[in-house]
């Protein structure tokens, strides 16, 4: 009882780790990390709720929609084809608060920063629907329903239970500190954490094994949004002039096909 106790606690609290899960800070919501789940089948009702990632370059929009006609997967190649490559570096120096407190609100130059609500409430408020607050805040959201583009599930949300959906960096922190990001400034390194471009709300669960995993050894359950996904990837990467690997670009121009 003890043991799981702990296992229970180092879940929702835990840093340091591979996926990066980031504890919740005081009187705001629960934390998420760098993870994903293993690569599977297309999973999910292939339902999409999101955007066009083409059309947002921003993160403003919620979700991820699939692209399926011709003219958006050579558009999504000719963009994943502008990505960089180099060898990945060494993790050595790597820590989660080298990018910052968790889904610290106080970050410039990205969407919603500084708007009085921490990251981790903005992208729930994304991409939620029926959103519901916490009484005397417009900010501490309390339940909701999240369709995630992963896995296609549709999730029924409570912060009672928080880690049932958590905030997945896309391009994960702990593979920007080994592309460049080690050499970066703090509010650099503050940005590319909390911009909407790089954070997807998904169910926690498919969120924990994907770690600081790349294209090449880690994709979304759901196939129909690989190619999304990798969209995504690339506008985070081309965003901040961070590389990736040449196995990773491989992978990420083969989704679109």
């Amino acid at each position: 009882m003890i043991a799981a106790t702990a296992a229970a606690l180092a879940l929702l609290t835990g840093c340091g780790r591979i996926g990066d899960l980031a504890a919740e800070p005081a009187g705001q919501s629960g934390g998420g990390q760098d993870g994903g789940g293993q690569d599977g089948g297309s999973g999910g009702s292939g339902e999409d709720r999101g955007v066009n990632p083409l059309d947002n370059p921003d993160g403003t929009g919620p979700g991820l929609m699939a692209l399926s006609s011709g003219k958006d997967k050579a558009k999504a190649r000719d963009l994943i084809g502008k990505v960089a490559t180099k060898g990945r570096g060494a993790k050595t120096g790597y820590d989660r608060d080298k990018f910052g407190y968790a889904w610290a609100d106080n970050v410039d130059g990205v969407p919603w920063g500084r708007n009085g609500c921490d990251t981790r409430n903005d992208m729930l408020k994304r991409d939620g629907e029926n959103v519901e607050y916490r009484g005397g805040s417009n900010c501490v959201i309390v339940t909701m329903k999240l369709y995630d583009p992963y896995t296609g599930k549709k999730i029924d949300w409570s912060k009672s239970a928080a880690a049932k959906v958590q905030i997945d960096h896309v391009m994960p922190l702990s593979y920007d500190w080994q592309m460049g990001a080690s050499r970066w400034s703090e509010s650099k390194r503050k940005q590319i954490a909390n911009d909407p471009l790089n954070l997807m709300p998904v169910d926690g669960a498919t969120n924990g094994s994907k770690g600081d995993s790349g294209p090449a050894t880690w994709l979304p359950p759901r196939r129909e949004i690989r190619c999304s996904y990798a969209v995504r990837f690339a506008q985070v990467s081309l965003k901040y002039d961070l590389p990736v690997t040449s196995a990773d670009k491989d992978a990420m121009l083969e989704q679109c096909k």
